[in-house]
Order: C-alpha cells, then structure tokens, then sequence
C-alpha cells in the first residue's frame, strides 16, 4: 500500500491549568499543570516533544524505516508507531523480553508496527541489535530507547517558550533525563530565574543526575527528588494508586502511575512538609502517555 508523504509538525495544544486543592490554600501557594497529554492521543507529552526533531532528521536523511526499543507497554513504542503511521514511515520495535500480547503492542501493530521480541540481555545492546538486523537496511533509523537524544532534548526545550507566566519551580518526572534536561536548556537559555525539579521514577534515582547532565548545553543548578520512586520503574503501591484515584476524581485530569502521578505526588508531599515558601507558584509537567495505564489496570 502506498505511504502518504506529510510535513513533520502539529498543532500543540497544551493548556496551562491550575490545580484547585485545599492544601495548596492553606500552604499559599499556587500550583499549575501543563496539559502536555493534550497534544495528541497517542503521540502526546514529551513523547511527540522527542520525537519532533528525530523524525525531521530521518527525513532530511532520506530514511523512512523508523527502528526503536521497549518495554511491552512501552508508551514510547506506541508513540513512535502512530508517528510512523502519520508521518508516512514504517516503523520496526524491538520489544525487551519474551513473546506477549496485550493492549498496547495491539494498538502498535494497529499503526503498523513490526515487532521484534529479543531476550533481556540481547536487549542490552541496542546499537548491536540494529546492527545485526538492519546493517543491509538503507532506509533504516535508529531511535534510542525513550527517544533519548540530543534532538529530542532539543525538541522538549520548546516547553519553555509557550508558557503564559514565569513559575517559581518546575516539576517533571524523569525517567531517561531527556526532558529535563531539555527545560533546563530551554530555562537556562531564556534566563528564566526558575527551580526545575525532577522526579526520578528509579529506585535510588541518583544515577539520573549524569544522565540529565549529558543532554545539557551549559551546566545548571536543578534539583532531584529521589524519594518518589514508589518500588521503581514501573512499579506501585496501593499509595499511589489511591492518590491517583483521588486526584482523577477531583480534577478530572488522567494520570498514570509510572510517570506523572509520582510527579504529583512529591509536589502534594512537598507541600504537605512545607518545601515551598508562601506565594510561591508551582507548575507541573504532564508528560502524557496516559496509555501506561493499560499494564496497570489490575491495581486498580
């Protein structure tokens, strides 16, 4: 069938919302949320914010075989998907671990996408599973694991420039440092006074601080949280899940437990213990993939 070529771009729509809480009252603060999630339905949050540049590249390179990793519920994999699938590219995802079958790779091989299953430790070494797969592919690209890069850094530090007010503190949950790192540049380079605050979702989260450091153009000053981890990456607890259920219900905002909802949660926590000095404002990061709920239905 043939590939429907379109430019690389979409309409952002990502509204700045306050968050109405009793706590945030009595505390004197303000807290707010970026609706990154709203973007798109399934290429949403810093998940179309990495891809954005990456995608533009392959163009211009003339590659149209989109080639990337992941977990089986793996939102970046599902993004890179329906991406493939609009922008007019195949896509080929090397799944970690053995053969499954769920909601998400469904809606992966809905747009497309082939799926390739490799044991743990093959799964290791991505430049040598492209290598051994796609050496004799011309069209093929390679895209890291999360979309982790200099480009997709690029991509997630044009946040910056659509925000209607300068905050106080940013928070943003963190898992490979490619978006912090990109609002800490984007921050850094418009010369916003802001304390940007992230959120790893690894258990002893320290290690993220190089992780962060290695996207950023000039050294900066942020702050990581690492007590918000909650067992790990993809991990939870019945905690979580009740403050989700709670937050859900009185905002009418969808979250998830892998990413966002722990990014709340530390700012909820924070307040709780008197972190933000009165008057100050808040803005958190919605980095989307609202379909990491999918793995997670049994918790709740």
């Amino acid at each position: 069938m043939a590939r429907f070529i379109m430019d690389i771009q979409l309409d952002i729509y990502s509204p700045v919302q306050k968050i109405q809480h009793q706590l945030f009252t009595e505390k004197g603060i303000e807290v707010f949320i970026k609706r990154d999630d709203m973007i798109h339905p399934i290429i949403s949050g810093n998940k179309w914010r990495k891809l954005k540049y990456v995608l533009q590249d392959a163009r211009l390179a003339n590659k149209q075989h989109l080639v990337t990793f992941g977990g089986a519920f793996s939102n970046h994999l599902l993004a890179t998907a329906a991406a493939a699938a609009k922008f007019g590219f195949k896509s080929t995802g090397f799944v970690r671990g053995e053969e499954v079958q769920n909601d998400t790779l469904f809606l992966c091989r809905l747009h497309g996408m082939h799926l390739i299953f490799v044991d743990r430790d093959s799964y290791r070494n991505k430049p040598a599973l492209f290598e051994r797969y796609f050496s004799h592919d011309g069209d093929a690209y390679f895209i890291d694991e999360g979309g982790a890069s200099t480009l997709a850094a690029k991509g997630c530090s044009e946040l910056v420039i659509e925000l209607p007010q300068r905050y106080d503190h940013i928070f943003c949950a963190c898992g490979t440092g490619t978006t912090a790192a990109g609002i800490i540049n984007g921050l850094v380079g418009h010369e916003l006074e802001t304390e940007f605050n992230a959120i790893p979702v690894f258990k002893n989260g320290d290690f993220m601080r190089a992780d962060i450091d290695k996207y950023l153009i000039n050294s900066a000053i942020y702050t990581l949280h690492t007590d918000y981890h909650f067992g790990g990456y993809g991990k939870t607890t019945q905690q979580l899940i009740d403050f989700i259920k709670q937050f859900v219900d009185g905002t009418g905002i969808l979250i998830e437990p892998v990413y966002t909802a722990k990014m709340l949660y530390a700012i909820y926590d924070l307040a709780r213990k008197d972190h933000f000095t009165p008057g100050s404002s808040i803005l958190a990061i919605h980095s989307g993939g609202i379909w990491g709920l999918l793995g997670m239905k049994g918790k709740f």
